[in-house]
């Protein structure tokens, strides 16, 4: 498991230096860019806890993860101009994070003896998607996850793959297959450039047709 404590970290730092990035695009004040940061690496978790009862949330009774994050926020801001070059890097461990956060979520929700394969999928995809969501929402941009990149589909073939192996094989193997699986796909569907079909509006159909 210190492998994936380790990727924990990793992912978290991750999550927290790509809000703060944002933010200070955003032209937001030292607050602003520390609480985006914040949100965007804790929120998947509390949001997570929080639906399967797990009261209070791991993000903040462990001041861990809260202290990681902080510092990695303040880091962003005192450095800004040279992790702002390493995009790719960026997106790699971003990458981590989604595949580990979202191994985390789903076996959380096995731990605790849920068994509904629906639930799983669902928990993982929260707490891997659920900062970056609020992140968007927080600065009036539509949600990563919404628009045409491939990232909560990741999220959901990892969870599938954690359920499916997890009675055949080890936890820990499952766990890292899963976060395997999640990281692979989100990483080649940047490299390669796969896209989910966007869905148009027909521009056929006039508003002011329909209501008359």
């Amino acid at each position: 498991m210190f492998l994936i404590e380790a990727f924990v970290y990793i992912g978290t730092i991750a999550f927290a230096i790509s809000g703060s990035l944002i933010a200070i695009k955003k032209n937001l004040d030292v607050f602003g860019v520390i609480l985006l940061g914040l949100t965007t690496a804790l929120a998947g978790g509390v949001i997570r806890d929080l639906m399967i009862g797990n009261i209070p949330p791991t993000n903040l009774a462990d001041p861990q993860y809260f202290l990681v994050s902080l510092l990695a926020s303040i880091a962003t801001i005192l450095f800004y101009d040279k992790i702002n070059r390493f995009e790719h890097g960026i997106l790699f461990s971003d990458a981590i994070g989604l595949g580990v956060f979202t191994a985390v979520g789903a076996n959380a929700a096995i731990n605790l003896d849920y068994s509904q394969p629906f639930l799983i999928v669902a928990m993982g995809l929260v707490t891997g998607i659920g900062g970056g969501v609020l992140r968007d929402v927080f600065v009036r941009e539509v949600p990563l996850v919404f628009r045409k990149e491939i990232y909560g589909i990741a999220s959901i073939a990892g969870s599938i793959a954690l359920i499916s192996t997890y009675e055949l094989l080890s936890p820990i193997i499952s766990l890292y297959i899963c976060l395997t699986i999640t990281l692979s796909i989100r990483i080649l569907a940047v490299k390669c450039k796969w896209n989910v079909p966007i869905v148009h509006k027909k521009t056929g159909v006039n508003k002011r047709t329909i209501n008359s």
